[in-house]
């Protein structure tokens, strides 16, 4: 079975997860799961509008590459990204999560309390450079010793409770794999069987250690209902379009200064009381300044991820990397939505590494 023909990774993943997505809820809800009732179908068709206009997104990207040779400055690559100083930040990435560990006094994942208090300035900054430098490391050069600083990183994010840099982490090293090494397709399904059971172990972990919550489920169960509850939540925010009047977006690139959660405004908005909750990547927008601004942003996501893939398709090296991380999250962002500053920065980062060592050459195909 040759599973890159297919290329299992490219842009149209993204598509194929929010359906499966929806199919999770709908388990949810046909079993009631923690009284779950289902969602209007005009929520449904939001969130089709959605994939089709980052579907259209992709085209316009495709149509911008049309007739462009995409040539890299391999050269000033190198130099920036040495890989001395590739495995450097590493490290100091490392060292940071130790550091954030030892200031919290304990180990977030099997604490509520610690793990409110886990997403300090360090963790920030920890994760930052962490991601891309293991993504980076690991696409470059070909040293089996990475692994292990990869499973190290690893384990220290999973300590401070976060599902979510868990995942990216390990979805971004398996996309950067899949691109640099031959992976037997046998250890490509084990690799996503690992992550399915990573993502069950960490997020039942990190909610069974809630000190204050009363309600029982087993990991299954609330995989399901993470699917349904939040997929209500997306169904409160498309009747309540613009409610926030960019609110959502402002904490998302300030609120860490601020020390504000935008998800507390997601749960304050959608629910009515304050509760950090996620609402889909089409959830924000949404709240913020209403439909066409959803459609606007997955027009501009499909664009940018599309651009991504067809560089690191041509040039490789580490643009194999910054796709990975960008997939990574976006798969992620199904759930969550676009609510954190750090995956604004790692957009940011790409597209200036795009502009300072890619050109796109105009060719007369006549």
């Amino acid at each position: 079975m040759d599973y890159k023909k297919y290329d299992i990774f490219s842009p149209m993943i993204f598509v194929l997860l929010v359906l499966v997505y929806l199919i999770f809820s709908e388990i949810a809800f046909y079993y009631h799961l923690n009284e779950l009732i289902g969602v209007d179908q005009f929520t449904i068709v939001v969130i089709l509008l959605g994939i089709v206009f980052y579907i259209l997104g992709m085209a316009l990207s495709n149509y911008f590459l049309k007739n462009r040779e995409i040539s890299v400055n391999t050269e000033k690559i190198d130099k920036i990204f040495s890989e001395r100083m590739v495995l450097s930040v590493v490290i100091i990435g490392i060292l940071l999560q130790i550091v954030n560990l030892i200031y919290l006094g304990g180990i977030p994942l099997f604490s509520g309390y610690l793990k409110a208090r886990a997403a300090t300035r360090i963790w920030l900054l920890s994760y930052l450079i962490f991601l891309p430098s293991i993504n980076i490391l690991i696409a470059k050069y070909d040293n089996k010793k990475y692994y292990l600083l990869f499973l190290l990183g690893l384990l220290l994010f999973v300590s401070t409770g976060y599902r979510t840099t868990a995942m990216a982490i390990v979805i971004s090293v398996l996309i950067t794999l899949y691109y640099t090494r031959d992976l037997p397709w046998k250890y490509l399904i084990l690799s996503i069987i690992a992550i399915f059971i990573l993502l069950l172990a960490v997020g039942y972990i990190a909610v069974m250690s809630i000190e204050w919550q009363t309600w029982s489920s087993t990991p299954i169960e609330l995989l399901f209902y993470r699917a349904g509850y939040t997929l209500q939540v997306l169904d409160r925010a498309v009747f309540l379009q613009g409610s926030t009047h960019g609110q959502l977006l402002y904490n998302t690139l300030m609120g860490f200064f601020k020390s504000s959660d935008p998800r507390v405004i997601v749960g304050s908005t959608t629910l009515g009381y304050a509760h950090s909750t996620t609402s889909t990547i089409f959830g924000p927008a949404l709240l913020d300044f209403g439909l066409y601004a959803m459609l606007l942003q997955m027009i501009i996501i499909g664009f940018i991820i599309n651009l991504i893939y067809k560089v690191q398709d041509n040039a490789k090296n580490i643009f194999i990397a910054l796709y990975a991380i960008l997939m990574a999250h976006l798969i992620i962002w199904i759930e969550t939505g676009p609510t954190d500053l750090v995956v604004f920065l790692y957009y940011l980062i790409s597209i200036i590494i795009l502009i300072y060592v890619v050109n796109l050459k105009k060719v007369d195909n006549k």
